[in-house]
């Protein structure tokens, strides 16, 4: 056997051993994270109902938008409110959410605005607007593309009957109403995202970050990890909030509430820029996990076996090869979403070797270049995860926090 054909198998064995060890730890953390959930849910703490302030950092629109907001004004829930900003009052998707908001005058809703930011990460500045005006000292954040049901803060606030705790946030499912591109970009994010975190969490022995979409927090929790100003330089801020109190001592960990997050149906060029840009920031985030992701993959190796297999006349070992590693993925996938309680697994199951290849595209892409696009704009990525603008540098001194310069907020309901 030449020296290529070497290298191609050897290269092949070494990526399917990797990624079936790796699909076994997956496995287990699934069952690990879908007892507790299960065990947690059936045995609540009666009556532990604290009044919450829901907050939601707006952006414009996008497609899904009206129906997320909608869901917020009917969770059955005691006493809540839900504020949202965005940087001026012309925004299309604070308008929208105060036209969703009249159709419950008895939901209490504030509406703010912030300015345009004055630290790189936009929602952390308006997260901070959003903290200070809140009424209460439970906090729920939640993305304009989160999507939840009507228990959602009855769930989410039994994260914080332990007072020990200081964080916690949820994994999601990924749905869309988009194409191919869009469905393999939310089968990514169920399935490639909470299997390195059932993985982390079992290795580590516990959750030392934070997932963005949707947190429960207390109020004083940003302040805690070293505040606005400074959590606002940072691109994945949810990571480095729950890095740091992890680091303190400060409970953190993944919710046992699953929420729906409503992937934009983009074309492929769409999709493969936003997935870059959560790659790069991994990548600082963690560099030698980030590293090692690249043998978690498994067809792209599968690829490499029918190679080998075609070009030394083993063409029937090859396509068995590739299989072995598209069965490995579909297993993965299946207890993924099995953990997650996913109804809709399915085609998710049924794709995922190809959204695993592409994956690994994207991973590859990663390390080429710290330029991304942000918001519409571009950006440069340091190496430890802060990120600025292209074409300016950050003001000197202290940012001004938004909080010191709204307008007064006009508020509704009850």
């Amino acid at each position: 056997m030449s020296l290529f054909l070497r290298i191609l198998f050897y290269g092949a064995i070494a990526g399917t051993v990797t990624s079936t060890i790796y699909c076994g730890m997956v496995l287990v953390g699934a069952v690990r994270f879908a007892r507790r959930k299960r065990r947690e849910e059936q045995a609540p703490v009666e009556g532990f109902l604290p009044p919450v302030s829901v907050l939601k950092p707006l952006h414009g629109t996008e497609p899904d938008l009206e129906d997320n907001l909608r869901r917020f004004f009917q969770l059955d829930y005691p006493e809540y409110e839900v504020l949202f900003c965005a940087r001026h009052a012309g925004d299309a998707g604070l308008q929208m959410a105060q036209r969703v908001a009249a159709e419950f005058p008895a939901i209490r809703a504030k509406f703010l605005t912030c300015g345009e930011p004055q630290f790189p990460n936009a929602k952390m500045w308006s997260l901070a607007a959003l903290s200070e005006a809140a009424t209460y000292e439970t906090l729920v954040t939640s993305d304009a593309d989160a999507r939840v049901s009507k228990d959602y803060l009855r769930r989410c606030v039994q994260e914080m009957v332990d007072p020990t705790r200081e964080l916690a946030s949820c994994l999601y499912i990924g749905r869309t109403t988009g194409g191919f591109a869009a469905q393999l970009d939310a089968v990514g994010k169920s399935v490639e995202m909470s299997g390195g975190i059932f993985v982390a969490d079992m290795i580590e022995g516990g959750t030392r970050f934070a997932l963005g979409v949707s947190m429960i927090l207390r109020r004083g929790t940003f302040q805690k990890a070293g505040g606005y100003v400074d959590l606002g330089q940072y691109y994945a801020e949810d990571f480095v909030l729950g890095q740091r109190l992890a680091a303190k001592g400060y409970g953190v960990r993944m919710a046992n509430y699953v929420v729906r997050l409503m992937v934009l149906p983009q074309d492929w060029r769409g999709s493969f820029r936003d997935q870059l840009r959560w790659m790069k920031s991994t990548r600082r985030s963690r560099p030698a996990g980030h590293l090692g992701t690249g043998l978690t993959y498994s067809v792209p190796f599968g690829l490499l076996g029918l190679a080998w297999g075609l070009l030394a006349g083993h063409p029937v070992a090859g396509l068995l090869w590739l299989l072995a590693t598209c069965v490995n993925r579909w297993l993965m996938a299946a207890g993924v979403l099995w953990a997650l309680e996913d109804d809709q697994a399915g085609k998710p199951v049924l794709i995922y070797p190809l959204r695993d290849l592409l994956g690994f595209a994207v991973w590859v892409a990663s390390y080429m270049g710290d330029k991304m696009v942000y918001h519409g704009g571009a950006y440069s990525l340091g190496p430890d995860g802060r990120f600025e603008p292209v074409e300016r540098k950050p003001k000197a001194g202290g940012a001004q926090l938004p909080g010191s310069k709204l307008p007064e907020a006009p508020v509704r309901g009850k």
